[in-house]
């Protein structure tokens, strides 16, 4: 079967590595080795990027539901780079929470199943007990959620305030309002968290 190989310019790294593959299999192993060093890392990199984006893909829309989750586990949907959604996981585990980690790239699709508003959005919803959660929510209010059982679809800190769970910063804390929503996206304060210098 013949292959369209791309031209690459003499002096790109991926020369080294399209000769390579011209060569028979017996031969790749050996010859790759040899290799200069900064092109061994220049694949590794590009390897790891790839395993990334594509272990990011997006949960099937069967799988997302209001239904997942109990009491003591959530399930969590965010991007695989979000570094401030797995510190919010974090500390959601210290306060007793189980977590089911679900790296997706498709947060769009999960939050318009889960019902969530575009004035709602932070970066990662998770669900818990029939209700979602959007963004940085404190887990004093999950806890206060769970106990009180009010008729809404969720809570939400829409955008990331400095200063909530996962969004630490020098000790300060932008004011921020936990707000609690309904099917239709109406809104009201279900906390209010005031600002810190």
């Amino acid at each position: 079967m013949d292959v369209m190989l791309m031209k690459i310019k003499k002096s790109s790294p991926l020369r080294s590595i399209h000769k390579i593959y011209k060569m028979p299999s017996l031969f790749r192993y050996r010859k790759m080795m040899n290799l200069p060093k900064h092109i061994l890392i220049f694949t590794a990199i590009a390897a790891q990027l790839f395993l990334t984006a594509c272990s990011g893909g997006a949960p099937d829309a069967s799988q997302v539901s209001l239904t997942s989750g109990d009491d003591n586990t959530m399930v969590v949907y965010h991007d695989p780079s979000c570094g401030c959604c797995t510190k919010w996981i974090e500390i959601m585990e210290k306060s007793g929470y189980k977590v089911r980690d679900v790296r997706t790239t498709n947060l769009d699709m999960v939050k318009q199943r889960l019902g969530v508003s575009n004035h709602l959005m932070s970066c990662h919803t998770a669900v818990i007990a029939g209700y979602v959660i959007e963004g940085h929510v404190p887990a004093a209010d999950i806890k206060r959620l769970l106990e009180q059982r009010p008729h809404i679809r969720g809570l939400s800190v829409p955008g990331m305030p400095v200063g909530s769970p996962g969004m630490e910063y020098q000790g300060r804390r932008q004011a921020y309002d936990v707000l609690m929503f309904n099917d239709s996206g109406d809104t009201g304060v279900f906390s209010h968290y005031p600002g810190r210098l």
